[in-house]
């Protein structure tokens, strides 16, 4: 805590802090994000004026009370959250905001990758940091009549991913599987990429791609400014095509979008119908492919997830390809279901 014109900032970490914090936002009609990993509140004598939260990379739930705005709060908040967050050694910062806001952000060292009027816009603290990302995809650039793209997360990948990119790898010249590259998923990062390329690697047109910090995934998207489970779903297509239309699809020569069709969750079924609607005004195609199945059930990593939790590797046997399961027989493999087991017994 340290004073700077008359006012005080300190980590809200106890229940009582947090339940102050929750019943600040609420009164901006904002929320505290489920994921925040660190909060501060700004005081002006014993009044809380100010919040900001950190999750990962990602600054989140910020908000100034009204009658405070204009007086430099949110650049302390800024400042605070991102000497923290460079303190736990994120130097690559995100900031998830309404558009309106933008000009905040910008000056206190954030720059526009993506903006969808009235509705989000995303930032970054790395002036190139998309064009350096971008710059990256573009030496993997192979010509061909027809280039398709497949974004997934693979947690882990299963017989219904490689079905997917087979029936898509057969209908392009060359087919970009970009991961989703989030630390949220049972399965880290580096492994599901590592599994994805030891499932594809009889595909000699499929190349692997992680999907870094700009291929947006619903485990990290804020949701704290954005009202109703349609209009935040809304936000993300959006936001996603966005991204994908201006940086990821001309860096590849991409004209393709292949997803999996969705018979259990409605929420990916509508992600992907407005992927569908929005995506060909970019001169970009929509397919989708049926799911692979087995017993008349759809493939998902979900229920991979679950039958390891509740009977081993064995239970699964038949629902991922032969690399996937000789990870999940290795000492790696094993810690992972074991940590699955543990987080399933605490609920």
């Amino acid at each position: 805590m340290y004073e700077q014109f008359e006012t005080t900032v300190r980590e809200m970490n106890t229940e009582k802090d947090l339940e102050r914090i929750r019943r600040f936002l609420s009164e901006e009609e904002l929320e505290l994000e489920k994921d925040a990993e660190y909060t501060i509140g700004v005081f002006r004598k014993k009044e809380l004026i100010g919040t900001g939260s950190l999750s990962g990379k990602v600054l989140k739930s910020l908000s100034v009370r009204k009658d405070h705005q204009g007086e430099g709060i949110t650049n302390r908040i800024v400042t605070e959250l991102v000497n923290e967050a460079f303190y736990r050694g994120e130097t690559h910062l995100f900031i998830y905001t309404k558009p309106e806001y933008k000009a905040l952000f910008e000056d206190v060292g954030f720059y526009t990758i993506a903006e969808i009027k009235d509705h989000v816009c995303l930032m970054e603290n790395m002036k190139d940091g998309i064009h350096g990302y971008v710059r990256e995809l573009e030496k993997k650039k192979e010509e061909g009549s027809i280039i398709g793209s497949v974004v997934m997360n693979c947690n882990p990948f299963t017989l219904g991913h490689q079905y997917l990119i087979e029936t898509a790898a057969k209908e392009c010249d060359v087919l970009h599987i970009f991961l989703l590259w989030e630390d949220r998923s049972s399965f880290p990062s580096e492994v599901r990429y590592e599994l994805v390329k030891k499932g594809v690697a009889h595909l000699s047109n499929v190349k692997v791609h992680k999907g870094k910090d700009y291929v947006i995934s619903s485990a990290t998207f804020p949701s704290y400014f954005i009202k109703g489970e349609e209009n935040l779903l809304r936000s993300q297509t959006l936001l996603d095509v966005e991204i994908f239309r201006k940086y990821l699809a001309p860096a590849l020569g991409i004209r393709r979008r292949y997803v999996g069709e969705e018979p259990y969750c409605e929420v990916t079924n509508l992600y992907n119908r407005s992927m569908a609607e929005e995506l060909p005004k970019a001169g970009i195609e929509v397919r989708v492919i049926s799911r692979k199945e087995w017993n008349d059930v759809a493939i998902s990593a979900s229920s991979v997830r679950k039958g390891l939790v509740e009977g081993g590797v064995e239970e699964v046997r038949h629902l991922v390809p032969d690399s996937t399961y000789e990870f999940l027989l290795t000492e790696r493999g094993g810690e992972i279901i074991e940590k699955m087991r543990k987080r399933e017994g605490r609920h």
